[in-house]
């Protein structure tokens, strides 16, 4: 990357593919930005660039990628793939840019101890995965998906063609469903392509993939 090319990257700001860092921080915190990442679709961490988007740089790269690499290979599982570089921001010191590519093997996670923890990549944000988020992370692509759409699924379509988006608790609600079966309808139907599963920080909710196509 050139210097021209981090310029503009760090002028359109922190987003869903972009991450600012000062420098590396605690390593299970950057393990958590690099696994949103590639439960996602992927993305950019650049250190040295603070979050008010000044290019900083840092003054010892190698400690910096020392940091980054132990917090990677420690800390997320299974193995994330990953690329550094270095790009020169004055005599003394340089931007690290850490590229993650969207990764086959999802769902990824933060390993701390016994604890395991997915995390997807919302906006400018790293949080934590959904139940239902993780059993669409888990899921073959290439398997067939069979499902009979019946009253209750009936029932969904009308309801998103008036208010344009549910939640499992919702669904729950509405079909008089307990709320495992209605999770595990809703993710049948995402990963049958009928519905699009959108992450959010307070709840997760699913629009038609129809009318997101059509948009």
């Amino acid at each position: 990357m050139s210097r021209e090319e981090l310029d503009r990257l760090v002028a359109l700001g922190e987003n869903a593919f972009v991450e600012f860092k000062q420098r590396v921080p605690e390593a299970m915190r950057f393990a958590k930005e690099i696994v949103a990442f590639a439960n996602s679709r992927g993305g950019t961490v650049l250190i040295g660039v603070d979050d008010s988007g000044e290019i900083r740089g840092v003054k010892d790269s190698a400690e910096e990628e020392y940091s980054l690499v132990n917090a990677i290979e420690n800390h997320c599982e299974p193995p994330i793939g990953f690329t550094m570089s270095r790009v020169p921001v004055s005599r003394k010191r340089e931007v690290i840019v850490v590229r993650v590519l969207p990764s086959p093997e999802k769902p990824h996670f933060v390993r701390n101890g016994d604890s395991m923890t997915a995390y997807v990549r919302v906006a400018d944000q790293s949080i934590e995965a959904s139940r239902e988020a993780l059993r669409v992370l888990r899921a073959n692509p290439d398997e067939e998906v069979r499902f009979e759409f019946g009253e209750k699924e009936l029932l969904l379509m009308r309801y998103l063609d008036r208010y344009g988006r549910v939640t499992v608790k919702q669904f729950a609600q509405m079909a008089g469903l307990k709320r495992k079966q209605a999770s595990h309808t809703l993710v049948l139907l995402t990963r049958a392509g009928i519905l699009e599963l959108h992450h959010d920080e307070k709840e997760d909710f699913f629009t038609s993939a129809a009318k997101a196509g059509a948009a």
